[in-house]
Order: C-alpha cells, then sequence, then structure tokens
C-alpha cells in the first residue's frame, strides 16, 4: 500500500506536487491537475515535503541524506511546464538543521522568492519575563495619518 503526503497545487493551478513511498521510499512527484496524468519523478534519491516557487518554474523539497543524523538538503529541480511538465535534475541549495512537523509545513519562501522560512532545532528555549504592556487605541486613524490611502 502506497501512502501519499504532502500535496502541494502549483501556483497556476495545473500541477499537483506531492510525496509518495510508491516506490517503498519517500519520493517527490508531480501530476497534472485536476485529472490526474502521466507521473512525474523530480526526487531521485529521496525527497521529501515539495515547495512550489512562486514563479512556478521550480519545485523545492527536503532530502535526508543520512537517517541517523538530523542534516536535511533542501533541493531545487527546475519544472518546465507547458502542454506536458518535465523536471530539471535536482541541485542542491543548502543544508541545515531543520525541523519536520508533518503534517504541518515548516519552512515556506517568500513571495519574491528570493527567501526561505525554514522552521530549525532550538537547543534551549528561556522563556522572556513580561516588563510591560503597550496598548494601542484607535490605531486605524494613526494607519491613516501615517500612511493616507491613494486616490
Amino acid at each position: 500500500m502506497s501512502l501519499c503526503l504532502r500535496v502541494v497545487l502549483s501556483t497556476d493551478g495545473r500541477w499537483l506536487a506531492y510525496t509518495s513511498n510508491e516506490t517503498g521510499r519517500l519520493e517527490v512527484y508531480v501530476t497534472s491537475f485536476p485529472t490526474p496524468g502521466r507521473r512525474i519523478a523530480v526526487s531521485n534519491d529521496g525527497g521529501q515535503e515539495p515547495l512550489w516557487a512562486p514563479n512556478g518554474r521550480e519545485l523545492y523539497y527536503w532530502h535526508r541524506p543520512n537517517q541517523l543524523t538530523s542534516a536535511n538538503q533542501l533541493m531545487s529541480a527546475e519544472i518546465r511546464s507547458g502542454a506536458t511538465l518535465s523536471a530539471g535534475r535536482p541541485r542542491l541549495l543548502f543544508e541545515c538543521q531543520a525541523v519536520h512537523t508533518n503534517p504541518i509545513r515548516f519552512n515556506d519562501i517568500t513571495p519574491d522568492g528570493t527567501r526561505f522560512l525554514i522552521g530549525c532545532a532550538v537547543s534551549e528555549i528561556k522563556p522572556l519575563e513580561v516588563t510591560g504592556l503597550n496598548l494601542v487605541q484607535n490605531w486605524f486613524e494613526e494607519l491613516k495619518r501615517l500612511a493616507p490611502p491613494s486616490k
């Protein structure tokens, strides 16, 4: 029985990226949407948690080369889309100690595609003492004064 995890719709709504263990290990695939078609393998050495680039021309995913360590590699594959879809050879973007939080996504990319936000392990979290509270009333009026609406 195959398990399908982390399904993500492309920015243009035509393609569905997903993680499946149908080959015996987690890999990233893409198929057409809303009617599934031919399955395109994006990862080739294990992959999970796909994330589309805002422009739809890249698909990012996580690769964990060694299951005994917590090192994770963020991979990128170029996506060429037209009447059909094809994926380029995956390349390593960077490595980090990311925290995986299935089924909730632990990473995202900015709308311009230039930066990632990634949840990372923190060895020790110290709570901060709350020493004050600022209450702002009528902040809509203050916002209108500081940034008047354009006409």
